[in-house]
């Protein structure tokens, strides 16, 4: 991924917003918080001001006017400049064409799912499961209610969404069939391992290896 001026996503999401037409902040979280961008990206609010102002400082975004409306504090508007409409388009580009390296966090539990014992790993890939299929079917029932008011173009991440969450729903019940039926590869090795705390010599040749 390349080294950008201002890497929080927010930014993005800043700029995806104020190339519409100029906002101040407050209207800028509203707007996104009203599309639910906080769904599609890691968006942290309290940052909002800061990222704002990192994009000012590069050029991204500019004051054109501050604001005053009945007693509350005066408010800056900001609009996108060439500059940040350039580096928004280019943000997207890269993360739509480009593989992200950040392994997923469930990858890193299942790097690491001998430590529970399969009795224990079924139990929390069940829960898992179940919350996946809760998932599903709210993103299936948000698209139903969606489709007929929207054009698909801004519907395409809630599809990917379903799509990315059945796919790992599958896996998960695959791996869970081969667990209580025992037609995993090693499971009993794996079963004395978590009841003894002594590697077995079949797994044990497997990790020399």
């Amino acid at each position: 991924m390349k080294r950008r001026k201002v890497a929080n996503v927010l930014g993005l999401a800043v700029l995806s917003v104020v190339q519409e037409r100029p906002m101040h902040p407050y209207e800028m979280a509203a707007v996104l918080k009203q599309r639910g961008k906080d769904a599609d990206m890691p968006i942290k609010w309290g940052s909002l001001y800061t990222v704002v102002a990192n994009l000012e400082k590069h050029g991204f975004v500019e004051a054109v006017e501050s604001v005053k409306d009945g007693g509350r504090p005066e408010r800056t508007v900001y609009r996108i400049t060439p500059a940040g409409r350039e580096e928004f388009e280019d943000w997207v580009r890269e993360l739509v064409g480009t593989v992200d390296r950040e392994p997923p966090r469930f990858k890193a539990g299942l790097s690491m799912i001998g430590v529970l014992g399969p009795d224990q790993a079924i139990s929390r890939l069940r829960e898992r499961l179940e919350q996946l299929e809760q998932r599903a079917a709210a993103h299936r029932a948000a698209l139903d209610q969606l489709r007929p008011l929207m054009p698909r173009l801004f519907l395409v991440e809630v599809e990917y969404d379903l799509a990315m969450t059945e796919a790992e729903a599958r896996w998960v019940r695959g791996f869970l069939e081969e667990l209580t039926t025992g037609a995993l590869p090693g499971l009993d090795a794996w079963r004395r391992y978590h009841e003894t705390g002594e590697f077995p010599d079949d797994l044990g040749e497997f990790v020399e290896r």
